[in-house]
Parts: structure tokens; C-alpha cells; sequence
């Protein structure tokens, strides 16, 4: 079975190159292609890493095995170096599990979840300092701001994340949050540290898969 990182690469290169996406069928809920079988599978799987190497301009030979174990192998080893470009062309973050990539665009905090969302991830919330950084690692680049995926809850002045929990993590810059109930959305500073703010502001997009 391909790991899940393969679905993440995915999804962050179509964020990335929106016309590599055009054509593909959908990921199915179980993590497999949809198709007829185990065959239809592997062969749509192939066709998608080979468009997005196109893109990315790097080529490898059709799969060739002797058994799905070979073929599988052989996936992962050409996901390995898709993520390798897409790092090296400072396209996309990787911590904690998750990858984080920005399309360079800019958004208020609602175009910025739905575009994260249209594309299969979500909204880049840190919730350890490694994610925070790798969130910053953009900011810095286009020395912008950019929103996280928290909000102000029903309480003034007290932030969860988007699905709810309380926050687990947080890098609040000196004397923020400051808002108390005007400033509901967070944005993150070019030093790492957060600050709470309207939410009809333009900012760097960043998402996370």
C-alpha cells in the first residue's frame, strides 16, 4: 500500500500547478483510485505521477515488475522524488506529518479556507513550533502575512481551532490577542508570532495536507 503521504504530494501539487488537476479522476474515500480493480488502480496512479513529473520536468521509465510489490516500490520511490522537487524548488514545507504550500495568491481569511479546501487540504494550523516554522518559512519568502486556521470563540479574546479544540499551541506576539471580539481571525507575522485580526484582510494563502 502506497503510504499517506502520497495522497498529501497529490494534493499540494494540484494547489501548486491547478492545471496538472484537470483530467483526474477523483481519490476515492478509501484511499484508492476509483476504478475496476487492483489493475485500474496502479494504472491511474501511474498516470498521475507521470503528469505531474511532466510538469515538474523530471521523467522516469514506465513501470515495469514482476510482481505488485515491484510496482508499488517503484511508486513510492517516484512520490520520494517528486516531494525531493517540489522542496527543492522551495514549492512546498514538510513538519509534523503534514505538508504545507502556498500558490503565492492572496485571500481574505473565507477565500483562503475555500481554496484550501477546493484543492483537498486545509488552512495551515501550527500546532507544534516545527509547523509554525514551516508556516513562516512562506511568510518570510514573499514578506507577507498569512492567516492560520484559527478563530476567536464564542468568548472574546479566547482563540480555538477551525473543527473546535481549544488551542494546544500558541505564539501569540507580545500583548495579542488585543482584539477582544472585533478581531476574529489570526494572522501570523513575519517573525513567527501571531496576531489576532479582522478576517477581511488580504494574506498570503498557505494550506496544509
Amino acid at each position: 500500500m502506497l503510504s499517506p503521504m502520497f495522497h498529501k504530494i497529490l494534493g499540494a501539487v494540484f494547489f501548486l500547478l491547478p492545471c496538472c488537476s484537470q483530467g483526474f479522476p477523483a481519490l476515492a474515500g478509501n484511499g484508492k483510485e476509483a476504478g475496476n480493480g487492483k489493475e485500474d488502480t496502479v494504472s491511474q496512479l501511474e498516470h498521475r505521477i507521470s503528469r505531474l513529473e511532466g510538469v515538474l520536468f523530471i521523467g522516469f521509465p514506465a513501470l515495469a515488475g514482476n510482481g505488485k510489490e515491484d510496482i508499488v516500490s517503484q511508486l513510492e520511490h517516484r512520490i520520494s522524488r517528486l516531494e525531493g522537487v517540489l522542496h527543492l524548488e522551495k514549492m512546498i514545507t514538510t513538519a509534523g506529518g503534514k505538508i504545507f504550500a502556498t500558490n503565492g495568491k492572496k485571500g481574505d481569511f473565507h477565500a483562503t479556507v475555500k481554496e484550501c479546501q477546493e484543492a483537498g487540504g486545509s488552512i495551515a494550523t501550527p500546532t507544534n513550533p516545527s509547523e509554525n516554522d514551516a508556516i513562516l518559512y512562506f511568510v518570510k519568502s514573499y514578506n507577507t502575512y498569512a492567516y492560520l486556521g484559527i478563530k476567536e470563540s464564542l468568548i472574546p479574546s479566547k482563540f480555538q481551532f477551525l473543527d473546535g479544540p481549544k488551542l494546544s499551541y500558541t505564539n501569540w506576539h507580545s500583548k495579542e490577542p488585543s482584539g477582544k471580539g472585533e478581531e476574529e481571525c489570526v494572522e501570523m507575522y513575519t517573525d513567527g508570532t501571531w496576531n489576532d485580526k479582522r478576517c477581511n484582510q488580504n494574506r498570503l494563502i498557505v494550506c496544509q495536507f
